[in-house]
């Protein structure tokens, strides 16, 4: 979630225009266009430009033969993840991490939440000793940089476990669940789904729901921006991200279609894993 502009200490007002229609026409349970861009870099093992409106991730995966200290000769392998954002990909520069010093505090628990949602698709047993690098680099932000990196990642974490595959490194197709991330928000008694700047911004409750293609919850997060809301909301909140995640996974699967085919795989998802 960006930070709400403030102008002389006060929150923006809603307008009355943005509380009747959606900036961009959407219906309140519609997302905005989805797409992944495959082999968006030609050097990593994985790489997909991820689009949601006018949001954009490259995410790329790197694959290194070894592993964290903590994991070495137990035959698991590990993954991590890293985001950062590009000094324009905001209407104002923003300072690269390296200027300052240090990374900022949400990059860190951005990545943090990246590398959690991608482990949990994956059998980490069958990787070997190796670790997968993802690296999520927001070249243009209209909010749900998150989600549409987690999205995106896991399409490409997908390439590089087929490159693996190709090269006869896997004993096993290690995909155990298909993960993807959506936005979702309360403005009044109003439930948003897939969240722009402009509609994170103002929402008086916003979510961001990490979830399996089997129906699990990696990470919920969520929080009131002014005053409470109920539990029946949330509930409410949680079934639109559901049907919207449904979505994710469609195209997701969609991008994928062709290339796993031509890598001799038959699911996305191994079915071998209850």
């Amino acid at each position: 979630m960006l930070p709400c502009r403030v102008r002389n200490g006060k929150l923006p007002a809603v307008k009355a225009a943005f509380a009747l229609q959606r900036g961009d026409g959407r219906g309140d349970d519609q997302a905005r266009p989805l797409s992944f861009t495959l082999d968006f870099v030609k050097y990593a093992e994985g790489s997909v430009l991820a689009r949601a409106g006018d949001t954009l991730v490259v995410c790329n995966v790197t694959v290194e033969g070894r592993v964290p200290p903590f994991l070495r000769d137990t035959g698991e392998g590990w993954l991590t993840g890293e985001y950062a954002m590009l000094p324009r990909a905001t209407e104002e520069r923003m300072q690269r991490d390296v200027t300052r010093g240090s990374i900022s505090g949400r990059s860190a628990e951005i990545q943090r939440l990246i590398g959690r949602s991608l482990r949990a698709a994956l059998d980490l047993g069958l990787l070997g000793e190796r670790t997968l690098i993802v690296d999520c680099d927001v070249l243009q932000a209209d909010g749900g940089t998150r989600t549409t990196a987690i999205s995106g990642a896991f399409v490409a974490v997908a390439l590089a476990l087929l490159r693996l595959r190709a090269q006869g490194a896997l004993p096993a197709w290690p995909v155990k669940d298909q993960v993807a991330a959506v936005s979702v928000g309360l403005l009044g008694q109003r439930a948003l789904l897939d969240l722009g700047y402009e509609e994170d911004s103002r929402v008086d409750v916003d979510f961001n729901v990490v979830a399996t293609k089997r129906g699990g919850l990696v990470e919920v997060q969520g929080t009131a921006e002014r005053g409470s809301f109920a539990r029946r909301q949330l509930d409410a909140l949680l079934d639109l991200a559901e049907r919207g995640l449904e979505k994710v996974f469609a195209t997701q699967n969609a991008a994928l279609a062709a290339r796993l085919a031509d890598g001799g795989v038959r699911d996305l998802v191994t079915t071998s894993i209850p």
